[in-house]
């Protein structure tokens, strides 16, 4: 996916290879322990966690004891091995508030959903410490972090879209939502359309992307479809749904079944259509059309007029973890990729029959 469960992730980070689940912490109870509750003791020897999130994250599934899911009431006894996992990394990073404008579609007492723009920065990380999405929300929702502090409140964010692709997020407010987010994340039941601009002209009408993504060995900043016999790839499906035609380029809704980082560029990329612009996946240079001048100028002025991948996160749906009813966001595409394809209609429908591809 362009879109996937939130993390920086630190070298100490366990994965648990079935699950698709992450290692928070583990606790391995002492000889001499009297039997008490699981969320009992997890509370007493997890510091700058609260008993009620721990209650919050048993109640999804996410703690386990000697590999089986926990019970709250669970007594735990010498010997029993205790993990916390959760379907994103751990971070610990420190949060500094900034009041930066915020295009919020909708808020309540347990979530809001924000309209990101292109160009910003999720979460603070590999040099980008301030002006990121995170910062906004800590200044908007009164939350502040440390650097001492260890996934506390901060995992409010459980999904992410890359920096220079904007759309629809969803942000929790309390733990309830934010557990009740991360499993329907992670049970890719979220609604999840995007708005794509690729190269070339896509035969079918609508298709199905299914090939493992993982990171590319050759560039740690890129990642590639692997075999599914590969361990290294992570299972992915993207389907895809022409919207209008251009000759050389073709405007999709890409709908998400997983979550994977990059996704869809990976995805798109790897039939042959990358996204238009797209510098990281080979999008950013002429892959389809004429020898002329004026085409290539044409090309350039698009390449300006929208100066990053031609994708936008439109929709966005999922069942509300306070009321339990389906909710569903939409969001109109951004000038930036508006304003380029219009400019495409327009000069489709100018250009002369023999500079027509063949």
């Amino acid at each position: 996916m362009d879109e996937e469960l939130l993390y920086n992730e630190p070298e100490e980070t366990v994965e648990d290879e079935e699950q698709g689940m992450f290692e928070h912490f583990r606790l391995n109870v002492d000889v001499g322990q009297t039997p008490m509750r699981v969320d009992k003791y997890m509370a007493c020897h997890l510091e700058d966690t609260s008993r009620h999130r721990i209650q919050c994250a048993i109640k999804e599934g996410y703690v386990r004891v000697n590999e089986k899911v926990a019970k709250a009431n669970l007594i735990i006894r010498p010997g029993d091995v205790i993990r916390f996992v959760m379907p994103y990394r751990r971070r610990g990073l420190e949060i500094l508030p900034q009041d930066i404008p915020l295009n919020i579609v909708y808020e309540d007492d347990d979530l809001l959903v924000v309209n990101k723009q292109a160009g910003m920065v999720v979460h603070p990380g590999h040099g980008h410490f301030e002006g990121t999405l995170i910062n906004a929300l800590s200044y908007h929702l009164g939350i502040s972090q440390g650097p001492e502090a260890e996934d506390e409140r901060m995992g409010i964010l459980v999904h992410r879209i890359d920096k220079d692709t904007s759309g629809l997020l969803v942000v929790a407010k309390n733990d309830e939502t934010q557990l009740d987010l991360a499993k329907q994340f992670f049970d890719h039941s979220i609604e999840r359309r995007y708005v794509a601009v690729v190269w070339g002209n896509i035969k079918e009408d609508e298709g199905t992307i299914d090939g493992n993504i993982g990171r590319d060995p050759n560039d740690r900043l890129r990642f590639r479809v692997y075999p599914p016999e590969d361990e290294k790839g992570k299972h992915a499906v993207t389907h895809y749904r022409v919207l209008e035609r251009f000759g050389y380029v073709t405007v999709v809704e890409c709908k998400l079944e997983t979550g994977r980082t990059h996704q869809i560029r990976v995805h798109m990329s790897h039939i042959g259509h990358p996204l238009f612009n797209d510098e990281r996946y080979g999008g950013s240079e002429i892959r389809k059309g004429t020898i002329y001048s004026k085409y290539k100028q044409f090309i350039k002025n698009c390449f300006e007029m929208c100066p990053r991948q031609a994708l936008h996160a439109k929709t966005l749906g999922f069942v509300h973890p306070g009321t339990r009813k389906w909710i569903q966001f939409d969001s109109t595409i951004p000038e930036d990729m508006e304003s380029m394809i219009a400019k495409w209609r327009a000069y489709i429908n100018a250009v002369p029959a023999d500079e027509e591809e063949d």
